[in-house]
Order: structure tokens, then C-alpha cells, then sequence
């Protein structure tokens, strides 16, 4: 009896979190508006909008990935916390400027902060967060410049695909050179990759994360 009342009282606060949150990452709720809001941009990026979604099949593998994506945004911040990364009053007041800025008129920004559901104190709040985990996500998927015999090894192993993306020339060794530059650019890009992925499964593996039904 005492098990199956303890199952219940679970259920039950299961549920009370559920309808208001869409996840927890270690005991912190991600609320369902933050969600739909982040959505919102999310698809925006892509040139969508929600009401151009049709097939419920795809409406929900595009809400997962925006919740995926909040949820590896709030375990950097954790983690940006853990490591002690302060962003200053200085570095969110001139970022919000900026973007204020690029908005035409403070009237227009102040319209746009009111359509996503902040006031001023929760965008700077939120610019907060985002700048601390960028800074940590930098910080632990930085990667080492390849040597120069990496960037003509993986030039040679790829060379008909990069010589198809880089400018032409009739002289061969400009041609190289060309494509040893644009070699150690795609190294460089696809090490960042990996080590963003794995940045991410590293802090996902150590976490709680629980996502509503």
C-alpha cells in the first residue's frame, strides 16, 4: 500500500510539473512558454513560421529539436555556472545595444521584446545566459590547429571534392595552394563539429534530464 501510494504521489507531481514545464535538466524547468517562444525563433531561422506547418509529424520533430536545443542551451549555462563564467552588466548592456540597434528604434525593439513575452530586466537576464554558455561551449570545443602535414594529407584524400569548391586556375600550384587553404579551413570546421557534439553528449550523459510527455 505504502509503495503504490508513493507511485502515485510521483504520477501526480509529474504531472503538476508537466503542465507547466516541457523538461527539467537537473531539477531546472524549462517552461512550456520559453519553449514555445524559443520555437518561434527557431523556426523563424529556417524561414518558417508555425502556422506554415501542416503535418503534426513534422510540427513535433521541429518542437523536439528547439527543445533539444534548449536543453543543451541550459546545461552550458550549468556548466558555465560550475566554472565560475561571469558575464558582466558592461558586455550584456552593449550586446543588447547592439541588437537594439540593428532593430531600427527603440520603439520597434521594445515592440518585439513584448511579442516574445520579456521586459527589459528578463532580456537582459536572458542575453546573461546566452552569452555564459556560448562562452563555455567555445571554451570546451576548442580545438587544435592541425599541423601542415594534416592539411596535405586530408588535401590529398579529398582533393577531387575540394578542388571542385575552390576558385580555377591553369597554373597546378596555385591550385594547391588554393586547396591546401580551403583543406585546413574544412579540418578546422569539421574538428569544431565533432567537438561540439561531443561537448554536448559529455554533458548530457552527466545530467537528469527529464522532458514532459
Amino acid at each position: 500500500m505504502r509503495v503504490l501510494l508513493l507511485c502515485l504521489l510521483q504520477v501526480l507531481a509529474k504531472a503538476s510539473w508537466a503542465e507547466v514545464a516541457a523538461a527539467r535538466v537537473n531539477g531546472v524547468e524549462i517552461e512550456v512558454a520559453r519553449l514555445e517562444r524559443y520555437f518561434s525563433e527557431y523556426l523563424d531561422a529556417q524561414g518558417r513560421t508555425v502556422a506554415s506547418i501542416r503535418n503534426p509529424t513534422l510540427y513535433k520533430r521541429l518542437r523536439d529539436q528547439a527543445l533539444d536545443e534548449l536543453i543543451d542551451k541550459e546545461l552550458l549555462w550549468q556548466e558555465a555556472q560550475r566554472r565560475g563564467i561571469a558575464i558582466s552588466d558592461e558586455q550584456v548592456s552593449a550586446h543588447v545595444g547592439e541588437v537594439e540597434a540593428a532593430s531600427g528604434s527603440p520603439a520597434i525593439f521594445e515592440r518585439r521584446l513584448a511579442e516574445a513575452g520579456f521586459d527589459r530586466a528578463q532580456y537582459n537576464d536572458y542575453t546573461r545566459h546566452e552569452l555564459a554558455a556560448q562562452q563555455v561551449y567555445a571554451l570546451l570545443s576548442a580545438v587544435a590547429a592541425p599541423s601542415q602535414a594534416e592539411v596535405e594529407a586530408f588535401y590529398d584524400a579529398n582533393r577531387e571534392t575540394l578542388q571542385g569548391a575552390q576558385q580555377q586556375s591553369d597554373k597546378p600550384s596555385i591550385i594547391r595552394e588554393q586547396g591546401l587553404v580551403l583543406a585546413r579551413a574544412t579540418l578546422i570546421g569539421q574538428r569544431e563539429a565533432q567537438a561540439r557534439q561531443s561537448v554536448r553528449q559529455r554533458l548530457r550523459a552527466s545530467a537528469t534530464v527529464e522532458i514532459a510527455d
